[in-house]
């Protein structure tokens, strides 16, 4: 994804989730390199909470790593579930950390957390 007045590149991963099972972007092009833009400054953002929670506090890199994500799937966070676990991943590339597992949140009747819905797949 390249346009000439946009000097951003957009790695594979973060385009995989805005793709649908074609690999075609869902939304516009602006629009993935906007939320691409959000979601990597937010995840440079999170490197020095999650090491001050990790000297702070001492729980393991994975939880820490999960407690975040559990707070972007949150609804008022302003990100999709997908966009969570990118910023999550990222995140944890940024530390040299092992990413865990990463699932959304659920709710007391075992349904997905809310949280912003992806976005609509389209045939």
């Amino acid at each position: 994804m390249h346009e000439e007045d946009n000097q951003i590149h957009v790695p594979p991963s973060f385009l995989a989730v805005y793709a649908d099972s074609r690999q075609r972007l869902r939304e516009p092009a602006s629009v993935v390199s906007n939320r691409y833009e959000l979601c990597e400054d937010l995840a440079g953002h999170l490197v020095e909470q999650a090491q001050t929670l990790y000297h702070v506090q001492a729980p393991s890199e994975a939880e820490i790593l999960r407690r975040i994500h559990a707070g972007l799937c949150a609804a008022e966070s302003g990100v999709s579930v997908d966009e969570a676990t990118w910023i999550t991943t990222r995140l944890a590339e940024l530390l040299n950390w092992p990413c865990p597992v990463l699932t959304p949140p659920t709710t007391e009747d075992g349904a997905e957390g809310e949280g912003p819905p992806s976005p609509p797949q389209q045939p």
